[in-house]
């Protein structure tokens, strides 16, 4: 059992990495743990949360600005958000059931992790692009700012973009400003019952290609049988208010009807769907399965999941119009190489996200990184985190 950090304000936080640097003494960075089983063990006496730092510290909503402290849980800063009618656009997923979490997830460890949903797909969709300003603690105890809390902002480094998907290797974040959309009125999907995995991305790729503004383009390999839908299915999602849908969803259904049966699903069946894409809820992983997240072109994902699904009857989700593989598996050594092999010949790239210490411990949990590239990320390193104390081994060995 580590030792466990709570610093209530960051001034204390900051203090608390000081001392540890000055001790050479590592520390593991989280916020209320809920992912402790992706990536790497992190070798720490010690943990040191972020879920003592709670509260929005800002909200602009005639600005579309918001601030709060990286302990803040997510929930929360949701439940204001939709009180004024708006949302984060990236949005972000709650993978608390995928890891049979007691806690929600926090803002620090959500951007830390650079997790968005299925809007990743649409210009500006990525996390990270709607980070606007942030404060941290680097490594040696230092409180740097980065950014600020307008849209407009070029003050300084863009540490944002940093320090968001560093998984607490770079700095411990503090406070977090947000870039915020209005909440669509209405939501529907179209539902394309498919042949094959291969005309499932062909009917994702003309309906993101379509002007009818496309905002989630999913792919279920089963279907969805709660609400009646046999696999493999392709789903699009339409959002506007509700007096333009009725036409947006005719125009695009005529536009799919050559790929496959088209039906409809609206209203709250519609919200509850995607909640379950994003959450990767639809993926059905067992708790005793490792997880992992893979990264290829749409047009290479048919190829993956045959491979997996032949290797080791891999579970699939596919989400991002198909960029993006959800894969379900055996928590073997045996299923990784399988797993890394279809990236490879993929040519994308893998993230074991979910699985047991001793296999999380044994085997690369992402890709080695070319030596330009890693010869830079250590020059980073080497300034954000001199003595090596946060997270250390969350990444590579």
């Amino acid at each position: 059992m580590t030792d466990l950090l709570l610093p209530p304000d960051e001034a204390s936080l900051a203090e608390a990495v000081r001392e540890a640097a000055a001790a050479r003494l590592p520390l593991a960075i989280e916020g209320n743990g809920t992912r402790r089983a992706s990536l790497r063990p992190v070798q720490a006496a010690r943990t040191l949360s972020t879920r003592g730092l709670t509260g929005i510290t800002l909200n602009k909503p005639a600005e579309l600005v918001l601030s709060a402290r990286t302990g803040t849980p997510m929930p929360e800063i949701e439940a204001a958000l939709a009180a004024q009618g708006q949302m984060l656009p990236a949005e972000p997923p709650d993978f608390s059931a995928l890891f049979g979490a007691d806690r929600p997830a926090t803002l620090g460890g959500m951007v830390a992790a650079h997790l968005s949903g299925p809007r990743r797909i649409g210009p500006g969709g990525a996390l990270r692009d709607q980070v606007l300003g942030v404060r941290a603690v680097t490594g040696d105890g230092e409180v740097i700012r980065s950014g600020g809390r307008v849209h407009k902002n070029v003050t300084g480094l863009d540490l944002c973009k940093l320090l968001a998907g560093s998984h607490g290797t770079l700095g411990v974040l503090t406070e977090i400003t947000l870039k915020l959309a209005p909440r669509p009125e209405g939501s529907l999907t179209l539902a394309v019952r498919v042949a094959e995995l291969a005309a499932g991305v062909r009917a994702l790729s003309a309906g993101l290609g379509s002007p009818f503004g496309v905002s989630g383009a999913a792919l279920l390999p089963r279907g969805a049988p709660g609400l009646g839908l046999d696999g493999p299915v392709a789903l699009l999602r339409l959002e506007d208010f509700f007096q333009f849908l009725p036409h947006r969803a005719g125009a695009l259904r005529g536009l799919l009807a050559g790929h496959g049966t088209v039906s409809l699903v609206e209203g709250e069946d519609s919200l509850a769907l995607w909640r379950a894409v994003r959450d990767a809820a639809l993926l059905e992983a067992a708790p005793e399965q490792a997880v992992w997240r893979l990264s290829v072109k749409p047009t290479a994902a048919p190829g993956v999941a045959r491979a997996l699904e032949d290797g080791f009857g891999a579970r699939l989700l596919l989400d991002w119009g198909g960029g993006l593989v959800w894969v379900a598996g055996p928590a073997t050594e045996a299923a990784h190489r399988a797993v890394m092999a279809a990236a490879q010949a993929a040519r994308g790239t893998f993230t074991l996200f979910r699985a047991p210490d001793s296999l999380r411990a044994a085997v690369p949990v992402v890709p080695e990184e070319p030596a330009a590239l890693a010869a830079i990320g250590a020059r980073v390193k080497a300034v954000m985190d001199p003595m090596g104390i946060l997270n250390p081994g969350r990444l590579r060995a």
